[in-house]
């Protein structure tokens, strides 16, 4: 992991976030999806080998705070929720996080500022913050942009007679049938 200016990163993985700034140096990697835990339930399960691009840069944001700036680039195979099939999400994010000497300070910048801060009083670990900005780009509910996928979510919710009234639906369940009032 060097950066521009020499050797940026230790040999675990960790950096000193403050040290980057100052140097304005840049740690990057790659990680494999299918060797990261905490995203494979989101990934399509058919992942043979796919790799994400990170970057970590350390910056001064334009109040003049120490800050690190991470790139995360790359395609996802997830699973569409509409048509359920997979397909290729291209991620390409960048994301600027304050750095916070001590806790007082990070919970002053956290009040103060809309930008993510973190406590960097000890080394961090390069790929968990990657992998961290990662699975924070996820979408909640992915969709392809399949063509046929778009139209038949549109022609399903204009298509009222095929749709029940969900507590007419529950009724028709309820002991006693539909009857108004009964138990």
């Amino acid at each position: 992991m060097a950066g521009r200016h020499g050797k940026a990163g230790r040999r675990d993985g960790s950096f000193d976030a403050h040290d980057l700034v100052r140097r304005r140096a840049s740690v990057a990697g790659k990680f494999d999806l299918a060797s990261l835990p905490r995203a494979a339930d989101q990934l399509a399960p058919e992942v043979g080998s796919a790799e994400v691009a990170w970057r970590i840069s350390g910056i001064v944001d334009p109040s003049g705070r120490p800050a690190l700036e991470v790139r995360v680039d790359g395609t996802l195979p997830l699973v569409c929720q509409r048509c359920l099939q997979p397909f290729g999400w291209h991620i390409g994010q960048r994301t600027t996080v304050l750095l916070a000497r001590n806790e007082r300070e990070l919970e002053m910048l956290d009040a103060e500022d809309e930008h993510e801060v973190i406590l960097a009083a000890a080394p961090l670990d390069a790929a968990a913050l990657a992998e961290d900005e990662l699975l924070l780009t996820l979408p909640f509910v992915p969709r392809c942009e399949r063509v046929e996928c778009a139209q038949s979510a549109i022609v399903g919710a204009h298509d009222s007679s095929a749709r029940t009234p969900a507590f007419a639906a529950l009724a028709a369940i309820k002991p006693g049938g539909a009857k108004k009032g009964g138990n």
